[in-house]
């Protein structure tokens, strides 16, 4: 079984530090919910089912600490990352059922199995679709780091190699935090799949010199007509694969799924730390006077993906809103709309 990230035991939530990954493996113990507020919003656990599971922990926190209702416990939750619609979803779940006097505890851990279920079904819709394709490309991370346990992208991967297929994999390193690098290669190599970590712009190079059968990523937001939020650079993928005939494909839980939303022009996108781009490791990259601008995400337009892999099968994007009636779940407190866009320099 791939790695897990995070898990619930006597009272707390245990997460796996993904800031200190690769070198170092850490995990921290949270009992309050102002801590896993705080380890969402400093990446201390991330990628969007993940951040979902660990939302709704926080909520069962909140419950325990007795000082919170149950909407100014969503409100501290909510306040953290705009764009990944999982977050709110996981949230909803535990406060629909603190406000119903239900047990918090078992809302959170059947979501949180709902969602280890479901990416494993994802693996098994999606590993068909790489019969064929010796080489993929993958960006960001969005294994069983991002997702509690298996994955989205890396899931079908997963279960074809179980099923004998001989993979590589193209790992972009995906600037400026390097998930890629640091956290799907750290998977990859722990279950002795091959791979190489490629600087971000080397992507078009393969892709467009034959040596990349396939592109598989993650979301953090699906809107109705399959537009979809994925971390910076997803876009560009896209475009480069859709010009060199290459298959790109999007696998995501239905949590991900934001069927209120009719299209990409309004999904929120998270802008961060400047620094995060100027410096790396802590150590300058740029002169002092530099100002840079961090886009956490990009939005794709539906006419890029090929398919959508999810837990009831692959699904073309013209047949989307038809499933999203079916299966995407609906918030009683919708997540904020607007597009989260900030504009500062």
């Amino acid at each position: 079984m791939p790695v897990r990230a995070l898990w619930f035991r006597g009272g707390a939530l245990y997460l796996l530090d993904q800031r200190a990954l690769p070198s170092r493996t850490v995990v921290r113990r949270l009992t309050r919910v102002e801590q896993v507020a705080e380890a969402i919003r400093t990446l201390t656990v991330r990628g969007a089912p993940a951040i979902g599971v660990a939302a709704a922990y926080g909520m069962v926190l909140a419950h325990r600490q007795g000082r919170y209702r149950p909407d100014r416990a969503a409100a501290i939750l909510r306040a953290t990352r705009p764009t990944a619609y999982d977050l709110f979803v996981g949230i909803e779940t535990v406060r629909a059922s603190w406000v119903a006097g239900e047990d918090v505890l078992a809302a959170a851990d059947a979501y949180r199995g709902k969602i280890v279920e479901e990416c494993h079904r994802i693996g098994t819709a999606g590993a068909p679709l790489l019969a064929d394709a010796e080489r993929v490309l993958t960006h960001c991370n969005a294994g069983a780091l991002a997702t509690v346990e298996w994955g989205t992208a890396l899931a079908p991967i997963r279960v074809a190699r179980e099923r004998g297929a001989h993979l590589f994999v193209w790992v972009d390193e995906t600037r400026p935090l390097l998930q890629g690098s640091r956290l799907t290669a750290w998977e990859l190599a722990r279950e002795r799949i091959p791979y190489a970590v490629i600087a971000d712009n080397a992507a078009g190079h393969y892709l467009a010199t034959g040596q990349v059968d396939a592109v598989l990523v993650g979301a953090d937001r699906i809107a109705r007509n399959g537009d979809f939020a994925n971390k910076i650079g997803t876009y560009e993928k896209a475009v480069v694969a859709h010009e060199n005939g290459v298959p790109f494909y999007v696998a995501a839980p239905w949590s991900t799924f934001d069927a209120a939303r009719p299209d990409g022009g309004t999904i929120p996108v998270e802008e961060r730390d400047p620094d995060e781009v100027l410096e790396l490791g802590g150590r300058r990259l740029a002169p002092v006077s530099s100002r840079a601008r961090n886009p956490a995400f990009d939005v794709t337009p539906a006419r890029f993906v090929t398919a959508f892999i999810t837990s009831d099968g692959v699904v073309r994007p013209d047949g989307l809103a038809r499933s999203l009636s079916r299966r995407a779940p609906r918030l009683a407190q919708p997540a904020p709309t607007g597009t989260g866009r900030t504009e500062r320099l």
